[in-house]
C-alpha cells in the first residue's frame, strides 16, 4: 500500500491560496509563457517551466515570514501551466498552414485558448487517479520540484530557528546570473550589432546545394540544458537528415524556379 504525507492535515493552518501567491503565479507565467512561445516558433521545441519556477517561487517567498511550501507549490503549479499553454504554437500555425485561418482573429483566438485550456484542466480530474495516484510511473520532473520546495521548506524552518543560512545556495543566484549573461549577449548582438548570434554558408556540389549553419543562442543554450542530451542528440540528428542529406538530394533532382537564386530554392 502506497503511503501519501498530507501536509495540510498536519498542518492546517497553513495559508495556500493567498493573493501574493496568486500574483506572483501569474506574472511567472505570463514570463515564460511568452518564453516559451518565442522559442518554440523559433526552433519547434518548448521547455517545461516547473523546476525553474519553483526555485524563483521558492527565493522570492522567502521574503515573507509566513510563506509555506504549500503557497511555494501553487506558484510552481501556475507556472508549470506555462509549457502546456505554449503549446498553441503548434495548433494555430497549422490551421494557417491549412487555410482555414487567414489570419489570428483575436477573439476566436483567444475563446479556443480557453477552451482548450478548460478542458486540459476537467480531464485532469479523472486521469489523476489513473496516471498519478494509482501509476507507478517515476515522474522525475515533479520529483525535482517537490525536493526543490522541499529545500525551501527547510531553509525558512532554520531561519525561523534562528540557525545560519548564507552559505546554502537556492539557485536563484544562477537564473539571474544565466538571465542576466543572455540579456548583455542578446543586446550586444541585436541592438549594437558589435556581436553575430548566427553565421551560415552555403555550399554547392554541382547541382545539389545545402547549408552550413553556425550560430549560438543563449536561449538554445538554456533549452538544451533544460531537455537533456538524449534531446539534443535527435534534434542534431534531425538537422543532419535534412542540410546533409535531403536538402542537396532534393535540390539535386528539382529544378529551380526560372531566376531564383540557389540558395532561395534550397
Amino acid at each position: 500500500m502506497k503511503r501519501q504525507f498530507n501536509l495540510t492535515a498536519t498542518s492546517p493552518t497553513l495559508p495556500e491560496l493567498t493573493f501574493r501567491g496568486m500574483f506572483l503565479g501569474m506574472l511567472i507565467t505570463v514570463i515564460f509563457t511568452a518564453s516559451n512561445v518565442y522559442l518554440g516558433l523559433k526552433v519547434g521545441l518548448t521547455f517545461s517551466s516547473s523546476i525553474p519556477a519553483a526555485v524563483i517561487s521558492m527565493a522570492i517567498l522567502r521574503m515573507f515570514k509566513n510563506s509555506n511550501i504549500l503557497e511555494n507549490n501553487m506558484v510552481q503549479t501556475q507556472a508549470s501551466a506555462a509549457g502546456t499553454l505554449s503549446a498553441i504554437i503548434f495548433i494555430l500555425p497549422g490551421l494557417l498552414m491549412l487555410g482555414y485561418w487567414q489570419g489570428f482573429p483575436f477573439w476566436q483566438t483567444l475563446l479556443l485558448c480557453a477552451c482548450g485550456g478548460s478542458l486540459g484542466v476537467l480531464f485532469t480530474i479523472p486521469l489523476r487517479r489513473a496516471m498519478v495516484v494509482n501509476s507507478d510511473l517515476p515522474y522525475p520532473e515533479g520529483r525535482a520540484a517537490a525536493e526543490i520546495l522541499k529545500v525551501g521548506s527547510e531553509i525558512r524552518r532554520e531561519e525561523a530557528a534562528g540557525e545560519d543560512t548564507s552559505k546554502k545556495e537556492t539557485g536563484m543566484k544562477d537564473i539571474v546570473l544565466g538571465t542576466g549573461m543572455a540579456g548583455i549577449f542578446s543586446f550586444c548582438a541585436n541592438g549594437l550589432h558589435i556581436a553575430s548570434s548566427e553565421f551560415s554558408h552555403w555550399i554547392q556540389i554541382g547541382k545539389a546545394v545545402t547549408q552550413l549553419p553556425m550560430g549560438f543562442s543563449m536561449a538554445l543554450l538554456g533549452a538544451g540544458y533544460l531537455i537533456g542530451i538524449a534531446s539534443g542528440i535527435a534534434i542534431l540528428t534531425g538537422t543532419l537528415l535534412a542540410w546533409v542529406i535531403f536538402v542537396p538530394y532534393l535540390t539535386s533532382v528539382i529544378s529551380p524556379a526560372e531566376g531564383q537564386s540557389a540558395a532561395a530554392f534550397a
